[in-house]
């Protein structure tokens, strides 16, 4: 018998079992049912650690608050005791539109949850948040939400930090974070950045203790309660009369600076949160 016999004989036929299991057909319903599992168990997973997830993400909060206001302590790891620091504070709810504080039974009618409200999302709610127009928007935010929450720190019966949330855009991304200010609602006691994709050893200097170090003792307004701090380009000359009110900028982040100066100009503006603090300090 030939070769091409035997390699007749021996090959599988069209209609063969191992043809059959080797057809697209079941291939490609392999390749969907490992699809499938795989996409319960991510499925579940997700569920399953939402709740964490979301802890994580409160407590990361809490600990960027604590530092902004210099009260978070190197070699506070546990979450108990970052529970502990952050419980001193007062949550509060501002309402933007109106330029005050609200109070309890007002957030209860406007049914605002202080702990789980989300200012991020809210912003993007066209009922909870207003288009900024391009004067308005040197931020450039886009939408600015109608509420927003304060945490508010007293001592010995006076008010001693105030921190309030932050954002605007640098030169890749929008930075979120906290500037706290001391009692008198202009001086400040220090910032943190929590999110941002800046250019790393550049914009992203903006998370840097060196450069965050430089913004306790600032002054944020001048006589005419006017947004004064400014993120300077090069170094601050500490015998400037202006000195109080500049920061150095960021080496080599001309665009990333400037949003940040930005962004201060707008939070702690007229626009904004600036009507508040005259408020709060007892200015106003």
């Amino acid at each position: 018998m030939s070769d091409s016999a035997h390699m007749s004989n021996d090959s599988p036929g069209k209609g063969s079992p191992q043809n059959e299991k080797d057809s697209i057909k079941n291939v490609l319903v392999v390749a969907l049912s490992v699809c499938l599992v795989c996409a319960v168990i991510v499925s579940a997973a997700a569920v399953l650690l939402k709740s964490q997830r979301l802890a994580n993400k409160e407590l990361d909060r809490n600990k960027n608050i604590l530092i902004a206001a210099g009260l978070f302590e190197q070699g506070v790891t546990l979450e108990e005791e970052i529970v502990s620091l952050f419980g001193k504070f007062e949550i509060r709810v501002i309402d933007l539109e109106e330029q005050r504080l609200l109070s309890d039974s007002e957030v209860e009618q406007a049914g605002i949850d202080v702990l789980k409200y989300d200012q991020r999302k809210a912003a993007k709610n066209p009922e909870l948040s207003i288009e900024l127009s391009s004067a308005e928007d040197i931020a450039s935010i886009n939408r600015r939400a109608r509420y927003s929450i304060v945490y508010l720190l007293r001592k010995d019966g006076k008010l001693d930090r105030i921190v309030l949330p932050i954002h605007g855009y640098g030169l890749w991304s929008t930075l979120y974070g906290f500037i706290a200010l001391r009692g008198d609602g202009n001086t400040v006691s220090g910032i943190t950045f929590y999110e941002q994709q800046e250019t790393a050893g550049l914009g992203g200097e903006v998370d840097n203790p060196a450069w965050k170090a430089l913004w306790p003792g600032k002054q944020i307004y001048d006589a005419d309660h006017k947004v004064a701090l400014k993120v300077i380009k090069g170094t601050v000359d500490k015998r400037s009369p202006n000195a109080k009110h500049q920061v150095d900028g960021l080496s080599g982040a001309t665009i990333t600076s400037r949003g940040v100066q930005n962004l201060i100009r707008y939070w702690l503006g007229d626009s904004a949160f600036g009507p508040v603090l005259l408020g709060l300090s007892g200015r106003g």
